[in-house]
């Protein structure tokens, strides 16, 4: 009798600890969680092949517009699609919503959410515009010069030009205002930031300094903003960094990140990490800065999420991937982060989006 009831408590022991199927489900979403990833939780893959990134959520939180080159999908180099976060399906094509021509960057909702900007090479050549040659043993962003920026609707008609002028036109995000569009432009010769209306008119210079100026976000409230940048020094710095703009080209391994008013007014260097720093977003309370880095790396790689207050101090990592994490955007309502990761992509070289609570 005493084996009986020593046998049926553990028995019962056991059958408490087994976990619930709530507990289960969390357990194998999160197995896309590294350990050390606190503020991450419920990680939940988007997409599944090619090199998809720069997912930016709609006004409303419940799309994403991106960039995505997976040739199963019909492209040949990077198309603006758009994702549904409730009803995504692992080996369903989601929607185009760029013409397919030419190649396209860095798509952003407008206000209302029934129309984006986004930059794309579509008027300078309907072709995929040729890759750098990496035979310099350089690592480099091309440039393109026939980058303009355009709205569009969620069919896939352009309904206005923004910018015209000869040069590289992309890189446009938008306030939580609704009101200005930021972007990089090098109408005056160099890689600098610029702010337009929302039909392309009243446009304002922000950065004078010889560098590359780009990938800027506005804070939540509309009041400052947030970018990266390289700022050549030396003879030889600057001689190379001319040379490769000249080029159509920009060596985006060693930049850091500075905030400042929404007019570009108190601009600050935040960061002064080495190697590339780069990817910002402000939290959702406009008081730190997430962001992507490599800067305790030797080889390159890995780039991860690390997150620090407005003047770089506090800064705490956040990703533990091997290889790279970047990219990341928070929903308008502050609970949901999506990004861009290498992590579970079976070895291969593709980088896909991932979407997950965000814990404080």
């Amino acid at each position: 009798m005493k084996d009986f009831t020593i046998f049926t408590l553990l028995l019962i022991a056991f059958s408490c600890a087994q976990p619930s199927k709530e507990e289960k489900e969390e357990a194998v979403v999160d197995s896309l969680r590294y350990e050390n990833e606190v503020h991450l939780k419920n990680v939940r893959q988007l997409t599944w092949g090619g090199n998809n990134a720069e997912a930016y959520w709609s006004f409303d939180g419940k799309r994403l517009v991106f960039q995505s080159d997976y040739s199963a999908w019909g492209v040949s180099c990077d198309q603006i699609f758009t994702l549904d976060i409730a009803n995504v399906e692992q080996g369903v094509k989601p929607p185009m919503v760029s013409t397919g021509l030419g190649r396209t960057t860095c798509a952003y909702f407008l206000p209302g959410d029934s129309l984006i900007v986004y930059g794309s090479t579509h008027l300078a050549d309907s072709l995929c515009p040729p890759t750098p040659s990496r035979n310099s043993g350089k690592y480099v962003w091309p440039i393109y010069e026939g980058y303009d920026i355009f709205v569009s609707n969620l069919s896939g008609e352009i309904v206005n030009q923004l910018t015209n002028e000869e040069g590289y036109d992309a890189e446009a995000t938008v306030s939580p205002n609704g009101d200005r569009i930021i972007f990089t432009s090098t109408r005056s010769g160099d890689l600098e930031l610029y702010t337009m209306n929302l039909d392309g008119s009243e446009v304002v210079q922000l950065t004078d300094e010889l560098g590359y100026d780009g990938g800027a976000f506005f804070s939540p409230d509309g009041s400052k903003i947030v970018w990266r940048a390289s700022r050549p020094q030396t003879e030889e710095e600057i001689a190379e960094y001319t040379e490769l703009l000249a080029q159509g080209l920009v060596q985006p391994t060693e930049m850091e990140l500075y905030v400042a008013n929404a007019d570009g007014s108190d601009a600050k260097k935040i960061t002064s990490l080495g190697n590339a720093n780069w990817a910002p977003f402000f939290t959702p309370d406009g008081d730190k800065i997430l962001f992507s880095s490599n800067h305790a790396s030797e080889r390159g790689f890995p780039f991860n999420l690390f997150i620090a207050n407005l003047d770089g101090s506090g800064l705490e990592q956040v990703t533990f991937d091997e290889t790279f994490d970047s990219f990341p955007m928070f929903s308008p309502d502050g609970k949901y982060l999506v990004w861009a990761s290498n992590r579970n992509n079976g070895g291969t070289r593709d980088t896909n989006l991932f979407v997950a609570e965000w814990l404080d």
